[in-house]
């Protein structure tokens, strides 16, 4: 450890909360450095409340400005022990203020927040006597002035019991232990208390140290702070102060607290003293502690990764002896492995995915990985490296210096299988899902404060609207929506209430709000994760997460190494469908052994039948597609990659040349030996990175550092790399400046959204499976489709028009037919709805119809099913449910039915009580003899009856629509999709058009009714066919006058205009009428 430098301030803040007290403070980390540095404060503590969130960020925060960190925090104390948790009492009352003197006091902290999580957490994360004499070492205590124990006794007028606090605390941490006394004369009787610990400390020969809890910058964030604060909590600011006497707990200089405390010199100089004391030194992006994976063999890891790769090459059919190519690849990928010391990460990742093969788990891996020969024949990856030309070093190059990242990719319904094996394999206290941050993005920001101010709900929704939809990775800022969206500029500056909630949003904007779980993230250490991190409870799941986020606790913090365990739909829906196929026509197919060749598979594909496959669907994409007709995988691959912003406007040149292979070019012979797959056109970011070697003479580290400045997006340094890679196109390429000129603006689109060739060759071959399966096996792919997607009511009806236009026929659920999820009926090309598919029907009596069925077989008739199912769950909720979806249809009508559900329960009642005993029956005539169940006569059920009742219990409707009474009306005005794909298609003249007048009809879905500033009423509508829906909104004059249409269910013509915000469609109504019946 290096020797600490004498401190030169006179005071430094010791108690200051930052934004990761969570909606309670305003400032970042960097803000506080920043500002200790202006005030010549040449330390500072951070002590958020009862968290270490901010630890690490704070640490390099302060290391950056030369500040020195002191991590702490502001503990809540609970009132008897941790582990008591009853109403009304055990709530926390008290604080106290934790600072660490060394990395072992750091790691004490640790102990306490997770145990204070884990065993301690009742409304808050509490500690209590015994964790705190438990883990005292090295720690400084200071008992707060405000929430301490010892002026919570003088408040309770015992002062007694305030001494014999102090003195247990100073039993405890003996000279560590401090009184705080704060400045507020603003605050009723707060000198009085201030006075009382003066004087005690005085008496006890205890420690003062001078203080001033932060929570903002400045005294004018005051507003700030409390709006967080009742966006947490609920209720309304206060805003109609001046100003003068308002509490203030911003961050004072130290000629401030100097002057404030000239009573107490001691109190100010104790600050210095503690700060001096506190010398933890972390080490942040210094080590990488890989888990402690144990090698049966005995072998090292080198030698272990260097065995399994060689045996692996020959389990993917490679001959390392006759083929020198793989083996000279082979060896070169395992010699930069040993050198960067990375076998034994290799070792840990081939080690989940193999138990997830063995499993009957599919999996894929996003990113560079795939360019890896050492993790194809690990089984780590799907992808031949060789056969798709994928550069290792995109993945792992001798001179990166960062460690690779491997991500793993599960059918997401057995993802958290693996995450169980990592916790029994490696230990469950060493296994922890990484915390991921959720902070106030711009929209959620002017609404919360719009709320938070007692504003109208329309106030803060009308900002929110007129606020762009940031893109991938670039979220959308107010001052970015200030400077790029007229409407918005306008709206803040004529309306005061508007500039009110822009001002105070901007200023919270950013802040954290929550700890959440990162989507993927795993942590695996090799000693107890309370060493490195510390851990709390997810609130939803109650599984382990790290307080640290992915930055602090990985590279660029502790060290830990990350794992990152994705899910994905499409795997789970490929391995239903395959299960579904061995199932019905006992064909077992192996998903990544499938011919890359098959006519059938491309044929679906340029006929755009993309609904329900990965990465191709999408009107856009499908759109392609058909032009392209692809033939190969590579095309596949091409266009997977070349789907997104930036890379898009090359689409066209690669479908033209494809077709076309006349047309190919390259402005370089040399780039022909890379580009030749994809016509000439760059498709992927390792063909600009290759560019950049084989033209202008960079290495790989030249190459990544340009891939990275090409992801940040900043002119400046996209600028800068310009510049360089120019030069090498010039000097080392021997480029005219007019053929450099060309490549740069090739290269250009792919700033940002470039797409790696590994990770599109992985996600390609995924896109391939789907297409196969539904192009050979139509009818277990859709129904494993909606399986996947059961509760998602907008893509269930998506599949259901998608199986219509396939032939497919899907039926509702049958009691004879169905089974728990959709499946296909048997020897039909047609497809059930299953019985847990319904609405306030549990999988308990569904799993007992489906079990009496498979064990006696199908039901004869509505009395052989009332007589056989015993299941209690069958009551008159269930019953009706399975009426009104129509599961009886074969047997009786449903109104008729609903007429006597009560009838059917009695008549079930009897039998299971007839099973049960041999009591006369109500039925019968004595012993078990049961007459015949004989149902009342009432009317049939309407279509439009039976229409309600699926869309209630199914979400969809199944046997019809509203719509298909107004066919004439239906057929004369254009669709709802009509008017939608004019807009993602970017229909010009269509869009102005529609802009201009506007006519459609459909069904109102939804109606949100609003109040305006002036107190009108207006609606925003969502307008329904059978395929599309479109939002719309009703002003107040169109809403008033026409109310009584606007109604859930209401069949109607809508005419308007077209309005475009965020490439979302909507439209405003101008009129709207009821359709009338078609004869």
């Amino acid at each position: 450890m290096s020797d600490p430098k004498p401190l030169t301030a006179q005071f430094v803040h010791l108690h200051v909360h930052s934004h990761y007290s969570l909606l309670n403070a305003l400032p970042t980390p960097k803000e506080l450095a920043k500002a200790a540095k202006e005030d010549g404060q040449d330390a500072l503590a951070i002590t958020d409340a009862g968290a270490l969130y901010g630890a690490i960020d704070f640490y390099k925060a302060c290391t950056k400005e030369g500040i020195k960190p002191i991590i702490g925090i502001d503990a809540y104390l609970a009132p008897r022990t941790r582990h008591d948790k009853e109403a009304m009492i055990d709530k926390p009352r008290s604080r106290l203020v934790l600072l660490a003197k060394t990395f072992e006091g750091y790691q004490n902290l640790i102990k306490l927040v997770t145990l204070s999580n884990l065993e301690g957490f009742y409304y808050k994360a509490r500690i209590d006597e015994e964790l705190i004499r438990t883990y005292a070492k090295d720690v400084i205590c200071i008992i707060p002035s405000f929430a301490g124990e010892v002026v919570q006794q003088f408040k309770n007028e015992n002062d007694e019991k305030a001494a014999q606090r102090l003195d247990w605390y100073k039993s405890v941490f003996g000279d560590d232990c401090y009184l705080e006394i704060t400045h507020h004369p603003e605050i009723v009787e707060h000198e009085k208390w201030q006075q009382k610990l003066i004087a005690l400390a005085r008496t006890t020969n205890t420690p003062l140290v001078a203080a001033h809890d932060v929570y903002y910058l400045h005294p004018e964030d005051r507003i700030a702070r409390e709006t967080m604060v009742k966006i947490q909590s609920g209720g309304v600011v206060d805003t109609s102060g001046d100003g003068q006497g308002e509490e203030n707990f911003s961050f004072l200089t130290q000629a401030d607290i100097i002057e404030k405390f000239k009573d107490t010199p001691d109190a100010v100089a104790n600050t210095i003293k503690i700060a001096e004391q506190c010398t933890v030194e972390l080490e942040i992006g210094t080590h990488w502690y890989f888990p402690d994976y144990q090698i049966e063999s005995g072998k090292n890891p080198d030698d272990e990764l260097h065995d399994s790769a060689y045996a692996g090459a020959a389990w993917r059919g490679f001959d390392l002896t006759t083929q020198p190519e793989v083996k000279e690849r082979l060896d070169y990928e395992l010699d930069v492995i040993k050198t960067k010391g990375y076998a034994k990460y290799f070792l840990v990742v081939g080690d989940l995915l193999r138990e997830a093969r063995e499993r009957g788990i599919l999996t894929t891996i996003r990113g560079s990985v795939a360019g890896s020969l050492t993790t194809y024949v690990l089984g780590i990856t799907n992808v031949d490296p060789l056969e798709y030309q994928l550069p290792f070093e995109r993945f792992l190059n001798p001179e990166r210096p960062s460690a690779p990242d491997i991500d793993m990719d599960y059918a997401d319904n057995r993802r958290d299988e693996i995450i169980e094996y990592a916790k029994s394999k490696y230990g469950e206290d060493k296994v922890a899902q990484i915390g991921t941050f959720g902070t106030m993005m711009a929209r959620a920001a002017v609404r919360d404060v719009a709320r938070a101010l007692g504003h109208p709900y329309s106030v803060g929704d009308t900002i929110a609207k007129l606020i762009p939809m940031g893109s991938q990775g670039f979220p959308m800022t107010i001052k970015k929506a200030l400077e790029i969206e007229p409407d918005l500029q306008k709206h803040y500056k004529s309306d005061a209430e508007a500039r009110e909630v822009i001002d105070l949003a901007q200023k919270i904007e950013g802040r954290v709000r929550h700890l959440g779980v990162h989507a993927a993230g795993v942590v695996i250490a090799p000693a107890p994760l309370n060493q490195f991190v510390p851990i709390q409870p997810d609130p939803k799941t109650g599984k382990y997460v790290t307080q640290y986020e992915m930055k602090s606790v990985g590279e660029d913090g502790v060290g830990l190494l990350k794992f990152d365990f994705l899910g994905i739909k499409n795997l789970a829906i490929l391995a239903d469908a395959v299960k579904r196929v061995k199932k019905i026509h006992n064909v077992s197919i192996d998903i990544e052994a499938i011919p890359l060749d098959d006519p059938k598979t491309f044929a679906v594909l340029a006929s755009g039948q993309t609904m329900g496959l990965f990465q191709l669907n999408g009107s856009g994409m499908t759109a392609f597609l058909k032009q392209l007709r692809p033939t190969t995988i590579h095309d596949i691959n091409a266009m997977v990659a070349l789907y997104r912003p930036g890379p898009m406007e090359m689409i066209p040149t690669y479908i033209e040349r494809k077709n076309n292979p006349a047309l190919v070019s390259y402005l370089d012979p040399r780039m022909s030996k890379f580009l030749d797959r994809s016509y000439g056109v760059i498709v992927y970011q390792d063909d600009v990175l290759i560019t950049s070697i084989e033209l202008a003479g960079y290495s790989w580290l030249d190459a990544d550092k340009l891939r990275k400045a090409m992801g940040k997006k900043i002119p400046e340094v996209m600028a800068e790399e310009k510049d360089k890679l120019m030069k090498g196109f010039l000097e080392y390429g021997k480029l005219s400046q007019q053929t450099a000129d060309k490549i740069w603006k090739l290269i250009e689109p792919f700033a940002a959204y470039g797409f790696g060739k590994a990770h599109a060759a992985s996600y390609g071959r995924v896109a391939y499976q789907t297409a196969y399966m539904k192009a050979n096996y139509p009818v277990e792919y859709m129904s494993a489709v909606l399986t996947a997607d059961s509760g998602d009511v907008d893509k269930i009806s998506e599949s259901i028009h998608e199986c219509e236009r396939m032939g497919i026929e899907v039926l509702p659920p049958d009691i004879n037919e169905s089974f728990a999820d959709f499946s296909v009926v048997p020897g039909r090309q047609t497809i059930r709805f299953g019985l847990t598919t319904i609405k306030n029907f549990g999988e308990g009596i569904s799993e007992a119809i489906i079990e009496e069925r498979k064990t006696n077989g199908r039901f004869a008739s509505l009395q052989d099913f009332l007589m056989r199912i015993k299941n209690r769950n069958l009551n008159k909720k269930s019953l009706e449910a399975l009426i009104m979806v129509g599961a009886f249809d074969t047997m009786d009508e449903r109104g008729h039915l609903l007429a006597n559900v009560d009838l059917m329960l009695a008549f079930n009642r009897e039998q299971v009580a007839s099973a049960e005993s041999a009591q006369d029956s109500l039925f019968g005539h004595g012993g078990n003899s049961v007459s015949d169940l004989s149902l009342i006569p009432a009317p049939a059920a309407t279509k439009a009856e039976k229409l309600i009742w699926e869309k209630d219990l199914l979400g969809i409707y199944v046997s019809g629509h509203p719509l298909d009474d107004y066919v004439a009306e239906v057929e004369k005005r254009p669709r709802i999709g009509t008017i939608l794909n004019a807009v993602r298609n970017k229909e010009e003249i269509a869009v102005l058009r529609f802009k201009g007048e506007l006519v459609t009809v459909g069904m109102i879905t939804s109606v949100r009714e609003l109040i305006t500033k002036k107190g009108d009423k207006m609606a925003f509508v969502v307008l329904g066919d059978q395929q599309d829906t479109i939002e719309m909104v009703a002003f107040p004059s169109t809403y008033m006058e026409q109310k009584d249409l606007f109604v859930p269910g209401q069949c109607v013509a809508i005419k308007g205009k077209l309005t475009i915000r965020n490439d979302e469609p909507s439209i405003a109504i101008d009129r709207v009428k009821a359709l009338a019946y078609s004869q």
